[in-house]
């Protein structure tokens, strides 16, 4: 189904898993920098106890999202043999880590709100994933983890070929007939 391409071996109906499910605990961990930053602009203990609430639902999410990363990871051999995607999951797995402390640095402060330390660790966390979505996104847009190159039957993508695509021209066809309008 992939041709050439690494596969994805975490999937339903022939759509990966890790990309539906990775949005989760990237707004969660990044929503948790911005009410820490909120807690200590406003002094409001709400913020404080959304930035837990965020923690830990990134946390679980962010669980979910790498036994889809590590079945990709592990289901294909093309998949490992790409270092991008070892420092992809390295990178994730110290996202996680901090993030854990971070929850723990809280649940364990007997002071009410945001300590220092956890405004620090969610800052650590969310540049570095920036640095794990970059990767990501080499995985996906250049070594095409992942993407089909032919049509299949749940998804009826279309590889260019003319079967199955009807009177819509793709791939040749649409450059052809783009480059012919313009003259």
């Amino acid at each position: 189904m992939y041709g050439n391409n690494p596969r994805s071996t975490a999937q339903i109906g022939g759509h990966p898993l890790h990309p539906m499910l990775i949005p989760f605990p990237i707004v969660s961990f990044v929503g948790a920098l911005v009410t820490d930053v909120m807690f200590l602009t406003t002094s409001e203990g709400g913020w404080a106890t959304a930035s837990n609430w965020l923690l830990g639902i990134g946390l679980v999410t962010a669980a979910l999202a790498a036994a889809a990363g590590l079945t990709d990871y592990m289901g294909d051999e093309r998949v490992r043999q790409i270092g991008k995607a070892t420092q992809h999951m390295i990178a994730n797995v110290v996202v996680v880590t901090i993030e854990a402390i971070n929850l723990a640095v809280r649940l364990l402060d007997d002071a009410e709100g945001v300590p220092q330390l956890g405004l620090w660790l969610s800052i650590a966390a969310v540049l570095i994933l920036l640095y794990s979505g970059w990767l990501g996104g080499e995985l996906v847009y250049r070594h095409r983890v992942g993407v089909q190159e032919t049509r299949d039957e749940f998804s009826g993508y279309d590889d260019g070929h003319s079967e199955g695509g009807g009177t819509i021209p793709r791939g040749a066809a649409l450059h052809d007939k783009l480059s012919g309008d313009r003259r």
